[in-house]
């Protein structure tokens, strides 16, 4: 099942890390022996050094001409998907946790998937060179947009975040990773490439670690015990219907720009997924140590697992339609 929906172990292993903290919270707490909070802590910049190790900015220019598209793309990203969970959360606030809420916002201000989105886009027959522009685009995008797009809400839902701060630690925990990772490119590119296997592994790992030491944190706090399952199901409702709402929307946004089918591909599986890879780093960054950052990461989670589901089915049925119409011309 999950080989035909394209997708890989690390969901499993997601699920595995939170069933593991909610069975045995104690080693993966912050303080333990294990001290998984340093992997958490200083993984984040290995993380994002990868990901400018891996960047190839000669893929992404070849996508650069194609304006309309990435202006679609990108307010789509961080303009249409907040006004989105902005208005949704203005009208069910009332019923969710402000945790939960504010990881509702969180997800929506964070920018789109890479690879996946670029994967997707390719297996549908979009236009993948416009696919691995915006995935890129959005990504360094998301280091100064979704900062301040969450102090915004703070500070307008009576919380705060101290964007100085915050700032501070992006710069060197995040952007200058990257720039490192950019500059050894050009001699450990093909390095990389033929190592991409261990180095996803190294990725995946500290994004493992965040998520365990987040909720070992959260139910040693006593975060979850507070609500029931009538709250998880809540969450995967609102997640499913997120990803509906946002898909439904950009394709009215891509038959109003006039978009031919290889763009529209690419602008919907660009403009509706949300990165886990970069939201679960950037969350350790931005929120600390709180103890409720497992349930504010829950919702971008759980969008991740259904978004990755639904668009595979998705990208299946444009690819089959694709053949038949090569097929009858």
């Amino acid at each position: 099942m999950l080989a035909k929906l394209k997708l890989d172990g690390f969901l499993v292993s997601l699920l595995g890390v939170v069933a593991l903290a909610v069975v045995w919270p104690a080693p993966g707490a912050t303080g333990s022996p294990l001290h998984v909070e340093w992997i958490s802590t200083y993984g984040i910049s290995i993380v994002f050094f990868l990901y400018g190790l891996t960047l190839a900015p000669e893929k992404m220019r070849a996508g650069f001409a194609k304006w309309r598209v990435h202006a679609a793309v990108q307010l789509g990203t961080f303009a249409l998907f907040p006004a989105v969970v902005l208005a949704l959360l203005f009208l069910v606030s009332s019923r969710l946790p402000a945790e939960v809420s504010v990881g509702f916002f969180y997800l929506a201000a964070l920018p789109g998937t890479v690879s996946s989105a670029v994967a997707m886009t390719s297996l549908a027959r979009g236009n993948v060179p416009v696919a691995i522009f915006n995935a890129t685009a959005s990504s360094f995008l998301g280091v100064f947009l979704t900062p301040l797009l969450m102090a915004w809400y703070l500070n307008t839902t009576g919380h705060t975040l101290p964007l100085g701060a915050v700032i501070l630690k992006i710069v060197m925990l995040v952007l200058v990773p990257i720039g490192a990772g950019q500059i050894a490119h050009r001699w450990l590119a093909g390095w990389a490439s033929r190592n991409s296997a261990w180095l996803k592994l190294i990725d995946r790992g500290v994004i493992l670690a965040i998520v365990y030491n987040s909720f070992c944190d959260s139910i040693l706090a006593g975060i979850w015990s507070a609500h029931d399952i009538t709250l998880l199901i809540e969450m995967i409702g609102g997640a499913i219907a997120l990803f509906f709402l946002i898909y439904a929307l950009m394709k009215v946004v891509c038959r109003i720009m006039g978009f031919n089918r290889e763009d529209t591909i690419a602008c919907l599986f660009c403009a509706s997924k949300k990165s886990l890879a970069t939201g679960v780093p950037l969350s350790k960054v931005m929120f600390g140590a709180t103890p409720a950052l497992g349930l504010i990461i829950a919702p971008l989670m759980i969008f991740h697992f259904f978004q990755l589901v639904i668009v595979s089915v998705i990208a299946n049925r444009f690819a089959h339609d694709g053949a038949q119409a090569e097929a009858a011309s």
